[in-house]
């Protein structure tokens, strides 16, 4: 039988989740500042780098829709379990620190990464109505820990040993095997959000598997999610945009090793722990005392257009460290706030029977808009190195102008 909200079984299956969760990022994040590491030795570095972070994206444009259907009929839990081993594996591809292997690293942890929409749906399957953003912005509050923690990990395992520069990689890549291991036994024993899941026939799987690999159909099956739950496809192509804008979190590795900045594995370390830390505190407050209060919509327009001058700030700070986490304090209380808000507002659009389908849907179009804008920012970079931080701040505007409708409707 299925707790009732306010449980304590449902609260130990969100607090086993958000575990699952902050493991999964810290692995991400511990190894992002080594991955330079994969494309040094080749001509236009920062390109291999941006074609291998699209590699990583445009893998959930396949995964993300099939595993949020698969979840909707299996549970949530065999979905967790498959995406942990499946980072598992692509963290094992690190260990020989070649550039071969960094693509087939980047080719299946993007395809497991497609889990998070079955994560979000776990979180709304036993979220109370009243508690939903709360619960969904301390997703938000969780990932922002992980990058503060897997960062903060890699430069103390860096620096307590002494590791030289050619060790590094291999080193990271170890621990980053160790955590995605036990992220596997935590999966294991994830008790099911979703009870008595009604399977997925043969056909209507296979026709899921097409339609992952049709672009067309994904913006189809929007428009009939959309009138089913009014206002989804505005807050779908407002998030759309909000993902051609934090393209900058991907390229942001690129620009501070290759640019004026020249940040080596620990300066970014620092400064994601930076980032990260400050950005739980905030989120934390306004997710738990805020949110819940204010017109959301409005909101976003607000965050959303104060920080297009922060995007674009970034690519003028040259090799001003002071600068760089002037913008990255106004960011964390700006444009950081706006995903968990959107997120909460399409949560309240979904039912127990097409919610994994919905945010699967939505991650799938996320994972399509984070590959066209890594190569967009790819080709900017080519140009020059701050060029893709004016693509990223015209795509927070956009944001803005999107969700203004919407506010006005509410």
């Amino acid at each position: 039988m299925p707790q009732k909200p306010g449980s304590t079984t449902r609260d130990y299956r969100l607090a086993h989740i958000y575990t699952i969760i902050l493991i999964d990022v810290i692995v991400g994040s511990a190894v992002g500042p080594i991955l330079p590491e994969f494309v040094k030795g080749l001509q236009r570095p920062q390109l291999w780098l941006a074609a291998g972070t699209a590699l990583f994206l445009g893998m959930q444009l396949f995964s993300a829709p099939l595993l949020g259907k698969l979840s909707d009929g299996y549970g949530r839990r065999p979905i967790f379990i498959i995406s942990s081993i499946g980072t598992f594996l692509a963290d094992c591809l690190l260990l020989p620190v070649r550039v071969g292997f960094y693509f087939g690293n980047r080719i299946s942890d993007g395809t497991t990464n497609g889990m998070y929409a079955t994560v979000r749906s776990a979180i709304t399957d036993i979220s109370p109505k009243d508690q939903l953003f709360k619960n969904l912005g301390i997703e938000g509050a969780i990932i922002s820990l992980g990058f503060v923690i897997g960062p903060a990990a890699s430069g103390l395992l860096l620096t307590t040993f002494d590791v030289v520069p050619d060790n590094q990689a291999r080193v990271i890549a170890v621990m980053a095997v160790s955590l995605s291991s036990l992220n596997m036994l935590l999966s294991w024993l994830l008790r099911e959000t979703h009870p008595n899941p009604s399977g997925v026939e043969s056909s209507v799987l296979k026709k899921a598997v097409i339609q992952a690999l049709n672009v067309h159909t994904l913006w189809g099956r929007l428009n009939q999610k959309d009138q089913q739950h009014n206002g989804l496809k505005q807050l779908v192509i407002s998030q759309l945009a909000l993902t051609f804008s934090i393209g900058y979190y991907n390229y942001f590795v690129t620009f501070a090793s290759f640019g004026k900045l020249q940040m080596d594995a620990k300066d970014i370390a620092y400064f994601f722990m930076y980032f990260g830390g400050l950005s739980i505190i905030i989120s934390y407050v306004f997710y738990t005392y805020i949110a819940d209060r204010i017109n959301q919509p409005k909101a976003i327009f607000w965050l959303a257009l104060v920080g297009v001058p922060v995007l674009g700030g970034y690519g003028l700070v040259g090799s001003s460290m002071v600068w760089l986490y002037v913008l990255i304090t106004l960011d964390c209380l700006t444009l950081s706030l706006i995903q968990g808000l959107i997120e909460g507002l399409m949560a309240q659009r979904t039912t127990d029977d097409d919610r994994g389908e919905v945010f699967g849907i939505n991650q799938a179009l996320q994972g399509l808009g984070s590959f066209a804008t890594t190569v967009v920012f790819g080709l900017l970079s080519l140009i020059d190195l701050r060029l893709p931080f004016a693509w990223f701040a015209v795509c927070l505007a956009a944001v803005a102008w999107l969700i203004k409708p919407f506010n006005n409707s509410q």
